[in-house]
């Protein structure tokens, strides 16, 4: 499943942008390809981030895996929900399993984002 309204990263993370603010998290093919997720850190509220720097983990039952901000800006929000139950990346990737909200310092950088088409080429749907 790949959304048609969201721009995605090479390494598998989904961006939400609305204005200038950027939602990000993992896709359906990151949380399957992980299997069960039992741990997530997040970013400090605040903390300011680059396109492609790591700001965040994920382990699974399988393996520990960075997660990459998509775009620059400066985190505002963070899910609290997925760090108490992180269960919920693999229940609703695209929803509830929401990792952090940025304000994007450049929001030309999405363009730079696979188009749903393009990611669906790169994971073979």
């Amino acid at each position: 499943m790949v959304p048609d309204d969201l721009r995605y990263a090479k390494s598998h993370e989904w961006v939400r942008v609305n204005g200038l603010a950027a939602t990000v998290g993992i896709t359906d093919h990151a949380q399957l390809e992980l299997t069960d997720i039992v741990f997530v850190e997040l970013p400090a509220v605040g903390r300011k981030v680059k396109a492609g720097e790591a700001c965040a983990v994920v382990e699974s039952v399988k393996t520990a895996s960075d997660i990459y901000s998509p775009v620059s800006g400066e985190i505002t929000a963070i899910n609290g929900a997925v760090v108490e139950n992180p269960a919920l990346v693999n229940l609703d990737s695209y929803g509830r399993g929401w990792f952090f909200q940025v304000k994007l310092s450049n929001a030309d950088e999405t363009g730079a984002l696979l188009s749903p088409a393009d990611y669906r080429k790169q994971i073979g749907e």
